[in-house]
């Protein structure tokens, strides 16, 4: 399989070039206006860690198409994989009829993902699809829908998973249908406390709030369907909370029988040096959701529940092409690499030298206020004062123009923050060249 034959980027004309702006045009006459637009990349070619675009320039992913292409860019096993499935079958809905790919996934999957206890699992389209499934599992075992979820959170923009979401509010304005009874309560955000604490001296009073105050004031744990919480914050900042944070909320749940749901779609496969965020801190959630990483861009999601849960009858909730045997089949392909190549040690050693690298950078500019992450799973905190706090999204938002600029692509995420996620394949060196760019790109915003 032919590649991109590099070891850093390659700028041959500064982008946009003539071919992507014209491409954009085009784009931009019959595309909806809601989609957000980081950089103006059009690529055409992808390989490992590396995209090229329309104009022939070449790009290092610092964000695997937000946490998506963990094994990296058309990994060849996981393109053998899907020809493989696509000369012999490539759709029979799942609601009717069974496929071997879909049987074995699951499989595999339920082997891999927390907890001994028998699972059951509800493959989708997407993220907000699992979150939807999961949703909708909590809400027909307890008969009840209030559910519980945390500001900074993200878990998808469809009606049911939407009043999840409170990373902004552009992404809820005028949207009134959405799901009722969702309660929200701070994240341990801990840079950003908003109970203006500090831990540890805090004692995680954001935890006790909601036992506290929430479930005695407000809504009787009775009443509730579930608990929805991401491990890490991943459009909220790639937030990383304290090491007792995960812990305390499943012993919340466990003590007033609320069901917890753990959102791993963006923090899921091995991104954080596990197979899943959570395992960091010992917590098998009863229902888990995934996406993202999990086919290598090919659309499919999954919620994964306790057995015992998930006691719906035929009819309560199936789709059409959930499960596609070729998205299974990619995911099964990803499953292997993950394990063969070790790529959860991979992120661990390589995001733990990017973490200490970008430290040591955060110590000679000001602008970074707050590093912060788990594998290669990174986030980095722009302030304009790092007394104050006071968030610089505008010189977030320039220096990942610097960067692409120069051939290196970043995502933004929160206030003011960046989020670094390679693909899991990324080397030290590949690193370095990356970081390079980032604290030239730094450089030159601060002059």
């Amino acid at each position: 399989m032919a590649g991109i034959e590099v070891k850093e980027p390659k700028i041959v004309v500064r982008p946009p070039g003539p071919k992507a702006r014209e491409f954009i045009k085009r784009d931009h006459a019959v595309t909806s206006p809601s989609l957000t637009r980081t950089a103006p990349l059009v690529g055409v070619e992808e390989d490992g860690v590396w995209i090229k675009d329309i104009d022939g320039n070449v790009f290092l992913d610092f964000s695997s198409g937000i946490a998506v292409t963990n094994v990296g860019h058309r990994h060849p096993k996981v393109v053998e994989a899907i020809k493989r499935q696509t000369e012999k079958l490539m759709f029979i809905n799942s609601c009717d009829f069974y496929t071997l790919p879909q049987v074995e996934l699951m499989e595999r999957l339920l082997e891999v993902t927390p907890g001994k206890f028998k699972k059951r699992a509800f493959l989708g389209n997407s993220g907000t699809e699992a979150v939807e499934a999961a949703l909708k599992i909590a809400q027909w075992h307890t008969r009840n829908y209030y559910t519980i979820s945390f500001i900074g959170g993200f878990h998808g923009r469809t009606m049911g998973s939407l009043p999840l979401t409170t990373t902004g509010i552009d992404a809820r304005r005028h949207f009134k249908g959405m799901m009722p009874g969702v309660f929200h309560v701070p994240y341990a955000y801990c840079y950003r406390c908003a109970f203006k604490q500090s831990y540890p001296d805090c004692g995680l009073w954001c935890v006790d709030y909601i036992e506290n105050i929430l479930l005695k004031k407000v809504c009787p744990p009775d009443d509730l369907a579930c608990m929805v919480v991401e491990p890490i914050q991943g459009a909220g900042g790639y937030i990383v909370p304290p090491d007792d944070y995960l812990p305390a909320l499943d012993k919340l749940c466990e003590r007033n029988n609320i069901i917890l749901v753990i959102d791993e779609v963006q923090s899921g496969f091995c991104r954080t040096g596990k197979w899943f965020a959570c395992e960091h801190w010992g917590v098998e959630p009863d229902i888990l959701t995934a996406s993202k990483a999990m086919a290598a861009g090919l659309p499919i999601g999954v919620a994964v529940s306790r057995d015992e849960l998930m006691d719906w009858g035929p009819g309560a909730h199936e789709n059409t092409l959930g499960g596609n045997p070729v998205a299974c089949a990619a995911a099964l392909a990803v499953l292997d690499v993950l394990k063969s190549e070790k790529l959860a040690n991979n992120a661990e050693k390589v995001g733990g030298y990017m973490l200490d690298r970008l430290r040591e950078i955060a110590e000679e500019h000001e602008l970074i206020g707050d590093v912060r992450g788990r594998g290669m799973m990174i986030g980095v905190e722009l302030v304009k004062d790092r007394t104050t706090k006071e968030p610089a999204r505008d010189a977030r938002d320039e220096l990942m123009k610097k960067a692409f600029e120069r051939g290196l692509i970043l995502l933004g995420a929160g206030a003011s923050s960046l989020r670094l996620a390679p693909p899991l394949i990324l080397t030290k060196d590949q690193a370095d060249v990356g970081l390079d760019i980032f604290e030239q790109a730094l450089k030159e915003i601060s002059e």
